[in-house]
């Protein structure tokens, strides 16, 4: 397994058919498949809160279907799905991908235990199947679809125009922007920019740690997505009194709790920066 791009992407050994315009215009592309078919799903009347779930899922298709063929042309790569750090022996995918999600444990556990400690969350379990159920398809779905393209795809790419360490802060700041409510209060937005791009990074170098494979970030990502859904939905109770500096604007990686956890992970990854 390489690293994020392949040998081709080394300094002064960019691909010919590699420019910057396309780069920008490929998830474009993408972004106007979700808007569109959101658009049709509201004309033909289905309720405004399932219109995103529902509109991901051609943009996901697309991302799936086309992936391939521009890694080919633009990285000049033979092996796509090797490159993006999808494709690997089943052992070391399953070992990477348990690696993500102890991470993700760990992480919400330490937000849950400072959450107790200050009063703010309460014991009540309410797990059913279709919950769980619920969990891991989010945590899995999210996981992967935003990993392939984040982490797989957009990780490589820069990676190949401006090398490796430019490239893991630049997509870092542009997941942390794409995810931005920026309908928040200046300080609440700010705290989740930060703590986004904290998220970026430690995916980031969580794919190096892994040796290129896609599936330990697969497993983090997902962890933290599925595993606080399961948290709220099923096992505890938060207090809405709780203070966002603490616990986030609706995400608790853009409040102290979350930035003290992955602060510990990008230290404890210092050696893969």
């Amino acid at each position: 397994m390489g690293p994020e791009a392949p040998k081709a992407g080394a300094p002064g050994a960019l691909p010919h058919s590699l420019r910057w315009w396309s780069t920008v215009l490929y998830p474009t592309a993408l972004v106007g498949v979700f808007l569109g078919m959101q658009l049709l799903l509201g004309l033909v009347g289905v309720p405004l809160a399932a219109q995103a779930s529902l509109a991901a899922l051609p943009a996901v298709l697309a991302l799936l279907v086309s992936l391939p063929g521009r890694l080919r042309r633009a990285w000049g790569s033979s092996e796509p799905w090797r490159n993006l750090g999808v494709r690997a022996a089943a052992p070391a995918v399953a070992r990477a991908l348990l690696r993500g999600m102890i991470k993700a444990v760990l992480l919400l556990g330490l937000v849950a235990a400072g959450l107790a400690m200050a009063g703010q969350l309460s014991w009540m379990p309410r797990l059913t199947a279709p919950l769980l159920l619920n969990a891991l398809l989010l945590g899995l779905g999210v996981g992967f679809a935003e990993e392939l393209l984040f982490r797989g795809w957009l990780l490589g790419e820069l990676s190949l125009l401006l090398g490796r360490q430019r490239a893991l802060w630049l997509q870092a700041a542009v997941f942390s922007l794409v995810h931005t409510r920026f309908n928040l209060p200046l300080l609440q937005l700010l705290g989740l920019l930060a703590g986004l791009l904290l998220l970026g990074l430690a995916l980031g170098l969580q794919r190096r740690a892994d040796g290129g494979l896609l599936w330990g970030a697969i497993g983090l990502h997902g962890g933290l997505v599925g595993g606080w859904f399961l948290l709220v939905q099923g096992l505890v109770q938060v207090s809405a009194t709780a203070p966002s500096w603490l616990i986030g604007p609706a995400n608790p990686i853009g409040g102290l709790l979350g930035w003290l956890g992955l602060g510990g992970l990008l230290l404890a990854r210092r050696r893969w920066w």
